[in-house]
Order: structure tokens, then C-alpha cells, then sequence
């Protein structure tokens, strides 16, 4: 019974002493795991770029320079700003509109010196820079500011009032120039590119203001304005341009200049901004005028026809059989002139010249002062010649 007993004692023993190692191996082990989360949270993971993930990456850097992009990188260095101190004359009229009252407040004029601001581009390494003569009419002072940070005081080499159009100089070497292209080539619905100094900002960031659109249309022809400025052949665009614009370069994708920024229609006298109607003096044009800007410091606008006409009056519109005065007959055609060249006739009757319709002798100057005619330009000119029509060409000769 003694042993019996001892038996039991033993295996309870053996029991317990089996339980209690089995709960310390039990409570040694979440030590073990939390400390392996530990290990996880504290380690770094290097990312791994697959080479896929790299190709979608440059193909979105890639995406992003374009056409546009490229060209407005190409024409930053060569557009700049200009800063201009002008002279300004202001008028004091009677302030009682009546004639009793005029020898007692007599029309005073002042002048006030201004400072305004506009853009322009250069033309070659040597210094040479376009902008329009209204931003530097009356100067008597000019600055220009380059894309670098670098600012020169700017000559005014010449500059045509009916044009709009003005060439200055700095004194630079080796200077970025903007690559000039062919305005006759001008498709409408290209993009049109429009760089320059809206508001002045140009300094602010160092570098031209760009904004896009396309060419909305060309060859649009405005004639003479109320001030005397001729505008014929602009270019339309709907990219924004703006205050300080006028001067700068509107260019095509290729970064290729067409045309000089020049004015813009606003919705009415309180909104000054941009509503997508801006019109530039086409790059060709510019060409002409600046290279005579260049050479003699203005433009000559003198010429021959060697054609004299008149009036047509009612008696000889009843000889040729004509219904109508209309048109204006030739009286004498000079010879070795540019309407014998042409193929004038002595009768001939004039019924259109260059592209409008003729009533009387006015109107053929009309429209030589409309279209800022000079030698060299080239008139189609529409004749009656007994009972049929023919047209000429008039080349306009120079003044010897």
C-alpha cells in the first residue's frame, strides 16, 4: 500500500513538472515573434524600379516637350524687353468751348516725359533689333533687356511712322538672333506663338512671356488708320497679347518669326486685355522696311507710273458705248515708264485698281495711300479696252 502510494506521488509529479515546462516554452515564444516585427519595422526596403516603370517615366518627360515647347526654348534667348523714357505733348483747350472766352484761355501744350514699355527681337548677332515704332516714337531714351539678365542701351537706328516699324542697335557680339521665316507660307490653323513684355513682366522672370493660339487669318487689310499708320496684310491670331507685347515676335512651330505683334481689338474702352484679337505686320514686309531702316535710316516712298488719267465724263463714256461713268480714262502714257512696260493704251478706261473698284481719279490714290505703296510693289490693274477687258500689271517705278 506504501509503494502504491509512492507510485502515485511520483507520476503526479512527473505531471506537473511536464506542465510547467510546457507554459515557460509557451511564454518564450511571442517574445520571440513581437521581436521579429520589431526587426521587419526597423529595416529599410529598397524600392526596385522595374525597367518598365523607367520607359512609362521618360516616356512622359519625353511627352512633354514638344513642337511648341521646342520653339518657344529656340526664340527666348533672342526676344527682348524694352524700357523707353519718351517725350509726350499735352494739349489745355478753353474750358468753355466759346469764342469771347479764347483770347482770355489761349490752347496751352506741355511736354511731359513718360516711360512705357514694349518688346522687340533681335535680328542679328551684331546687335540689331525690331519693335514697333510706337514703342519708341518720341523716345529719348531706350533700354533693352536680354533673357541673360544683361541690359544695353539701345540706339535708335531709324523708324517709320506709317509702318509701325523701328530698328534699334545695341552694342553686343556674338548676341542670339531670331531665325526669320517666309509670311507668305503662313497657313491658317498652324500654331502662332506670341513672345514678349506683357506688362512689364519680362523682367520679373528674366525671360519672355509666351503664349499660344493659331493664325485665325492673313492677310487682313486695315489701310490708313486716323493717326496716319497704315496697316495692310496683318496677320490675326487669337494667342493673347497684351499691354507691352507690341514690338515682340509672333513666331510659327518651327520657332521661325512671322510677323511683329502689333495691336489688338479689346471689347471696349475699360478692358484693356486680350479677347483673341491680335493682329502682327507680317515678317516680309518687316524685311523690307528694315532694310532700308538700315541703309539710309528711313523709307523712301516716292514713284512713277508714268500714267495720267482723268475722269470720265459723260460724253466719253457715250462715245465707247458705256452706261455708266464709271472708271477713269488714260489720257498719256509716258514712254519707257512703267505703264508702257505695263501695256497702258492711250483710252484704256480704268475700272479696278488693285483690287477696288474705280469712280474717279480720287479713288486710284486712295488706294495707293491705303496700301503704303512704294517703288518696286506690284498693282493689278483691270482695263476696258474697246468692248474688252484686260488685266496689267503695274510695277511702280523709283524716282530717278
Amino acid at each position: 500500500m506504501m509503494k502504491f502510494h509512492e507510485t502515485i506521488f511520483k507520476v503526479i509529479t512527473v505531471f506537473f513538472s511536464i506542465m510547467i515546462f510546457a507554459c515557460g516554452k509557451s511564454n518564450e515564444e511571442p517574445k520571440q515573434a513581437i521581436s521579429n516585427v520589431s526587426l521587419i519595422e526597423n529595416s529599410v526596403v529598397e524600392p526596385r524600379i522595374s525597367s518598365n516603370q523607367s520607359s512609362i517615366h521618360d516616356d512622359i518627360t519625353n511627352s512633354r516637350s514638344n513642337s511648341i515647347t521646342r520653339a518657344i526654348s529656340k526664340l527666348t534667348p533672342c526676344v527682348v524687353g524694352i524700357n523707353v523714357t519718351q517725350i509726350r505733348e499735352y494739349v489745355t483747350r478753353n474750358p468753355f468751348s466759346d469764342w469771347f472766352f479764347e483770347p482770355y484761355f489761349p490752347e496751352r501744350r506741355r511736354q511731359k516725359k513718360v516711360k512705357s514699355i514694349g518688346s522687340g527681337f533681335i535680328l542679328s548677332s551684331d546687335g540689331y533689333i525690331v519693335t514697333n515704332d510706337h514703342v519708341v516714337d518720341n523716345a529719348v531714351r531706350a533700354e533693352v533687356f536680354l533673357a541673360n539678365g544683361e541690359k544695353y542701351e539701345a540706339e535708335i537706328i531709324g523708324s517709320d511712322y506709317i509702318s509701325d516699324i523701328a530698328l534699334l542697335k545695341i552694342n553686343g557680339n556674338n548676341l542670339p538672333y531670331c531665325e526669320l521665316g517666309d509670311s507668305d507660307e503662313i497657313i491658317i490653323g498652324e500654331w502662332a506663338i506670341a513672345l514678349g513684355n506683357p506688362f512689364g513682366l519680362f523682367e520679373l522672370g528674366q525671360q519672355p512671356t509666351a503664349t499660344v493660339g493659331v493664325i485665325s487669318a492673313k492677310n487682313m487689310n486695315f489701310g490708313r488708320q486716323e493717326d496716319d499708320r497704315v496697316y495692310q496684310g496683318m496677320v490675326q491670331t487669337d494667342a493673347a497679347i497684351n499691354p507691352g507685347n507690341s514690338g515682340g515676335a509672333m513666331a510659327n512651330a518651327l520657332g521661325q518669326v512671322i510677323g511683329v505683334n502689333t495691336f489688338i481689338y479689346t471689347g471696349n474702352q475699360q478692358t484693356q486685355g486680350s479677347i483673341g484679337l491680335g493682329f502682327a505686320i507680317p515678317i516680309n514686309k518687316v524685311k523690307e522696311v528694315v532694310e532700308e531702316l538700315k541703309r539710309f535710316g528711313k523709307v523712301d516712298r516716292q514713284f512713277i507710273t508714268g500714267l495720267e488719267v482723268e475722269n470720265l465724263r459723260l460724253s466719253v463714256a457715250r462715245y465707247f458705248g458705256l452706261k455708266s461713268t464709271k472708271g477713269v480714262i488714260v489720257s498719256n502714257v509716258e514712254r519707257n515708264s512703267p505703264a508702257s512696260d505695263a501695256g497702258f493704251n492711250v483710252g484704256d478706261i480704268i475700272t479696278e485698281f488693285g483690287g477696288e473698284k474705280i469712280n474717279s481719279t480720287k479713288d486710284i490714290w486712295k488706294v495707293l495711300d491705303n496700301k503704303d505703296a512704294r517703288a518696286g510693289d506690284l498693282i493689278e490693274v483691270i482695263i476696258l479696252r474697246k468692248t474688252r477687258l484686260y488685266k496689267l500689271q503695274l510695277k511702280l517705278g523709283k524716282v530717278s
